[in-house]
């Protein structure tokens, strides 16, 4: 997808900054001059488009320092701790989990704002000159998991093999590492919803939710499913460079390369804005953003940062014309409530 980033070189060692002061949002001392925002590569246009428009209407102010590191990734950076040297926001195509508020927690990150931006779709795609694969959760679950419903290695390297209505085509995926909310999202929407259509694993889950959970969401090594980075752009390349492989990656990025690409139907519902605004695609999830109240005062243009997301998330906001689905707008009414007044989040909300 095309970049609107204007952020700056990610070296912060040469502003002299202070720390960020107390939890209440009242900082002590001298501050960074930039925003800093980490996280998923899903959310990445969306707050680099926001770093535009926020500069525009605040001419003087630097750029923000937008970094795709993906959701996990964005994650241990957010709460490493509070002060200058740390990041103030993590983008995040998943909701924060209750791990990682506890890291937080135990690193003096006490009051975090969690604003849902959006949704996007977890979106399925091939070349224009693809078979035109027509897949379901299970399908998807039998060809990429580890250990099949914990029978034994995959062996499965056709589509054909899984499903004897696809074409004998080798499988292949490309999709995000590990340590992507994208990934996270595909093991949570996709793998375990397939997983779950044996009646055994609901046996697996009462007895072990560790297992269960390694079962349903392990994906095989072996080299079907190609782990390709937090750039999805680098997905949509290599799709038009292997026409029968499958890519995994954000909506926005489908509707933004819909001249080269095309949609992998799951359930027969194709991603859409309609079908992921109103949660009818299978793959439907909500985008957040998480800030640090003890950095809002600290940093300079922190809520103006805010409001200009909050300006621009509406159905004919900039955003969505740069790929974002809105949510619905009972979610934007409280997200921007959330903005104004900066309420914390509740850690016990979190799994």
């Amino acid at each position: 997808m095309k970049q609107f980033a204007l952020f700056a070189a990610t070296a912060v060692a040469a502003l002299s900054l202070a720390g960020c002061g107390d939890q209440s949002g009242g900082g002590a001392g001298a501050t960074r001059d930039q925003i800093r925002a980490v996280g998923s590569s899903t959310v990445y246009p969306f707050a680099t488009a926001v770093a535009e428009l926020f500069v525009q209407g605040n001419p003087g102010m630097k750029s923000p320092i937008i970094e795709s590191t993906g959701t996990g990734g964005g994650m241990k950076l957010f709460c490493a701790g509070v002060g200058a040297q740390h990041p103030d926001i993590a983008d995040a195509s998943r909701r924060m989990k209750k791990a990682e508020f506890d890291q937080c927690q135990s690193n003096g990150v006490k009051d975090i704002v969690e604003i849902q931006v959006g949704v996007d779709g977890l979106a399925f795609a091939e070349s224009k000159q693809g078979p035109g694969l027509k897949l379901t959760p299970k399908i998807v679950y039998e060809a990429l998991a580890a250990n099949p419903y914990g029978k034994g290695p995959n062996k499965a390297q056709t589509w054909k093999d899984v499903d004897p209505s696809l074409p004998a085509i080798a499988i292949s995926v490309f999709g995000p590492p590990s340590t992507s909310g994208t990934r996270d999202s595909l093991a949570e929407l996709i793998l375990t919803k397939g997983c779950e259509t044996d009646p055994a694993m609901e046996e697996l889950k009462k007895k072990s939710e560790d297992e269960f959970k390694a079962t349903c969401t392990r994906v095989r090594e072996d080299g079907k499913y190609v782990d390709s980075g937090e750039n999805d752009n680098l997905i949509v390349q290599k799709l038009g460079a292997n026409p029968n492989a499958v890519g995994v990656f954000g909506y926005s990025f489908l509707e933004e390369n819909k001249d080269t690409l095309k949609d992998v139907p799951i359930n027969g519902i194709e991603a859409s804005y309609e079908t992921v605004s109103t949660g009818q695609y299978p793959g439907a999830r909500p985008l957040y953003i998480y800030v640090k109240k003890a950095h809002m005062q600290a940093i300079r243009g922190l809520q103006g940062f805010l409001d200009t997301f909050a300006a621009n998330w509406n159905p004919d906001g900039a955003l969505t014309k740069r790929g974002m689905v809105a949510a619905p707008e009972d979610v934007r009414k409280k997200s921007a409530e959330v903005v104004k007044s900066r309420s914390v989040l509740d850690g016990s909300q979190l799994k």
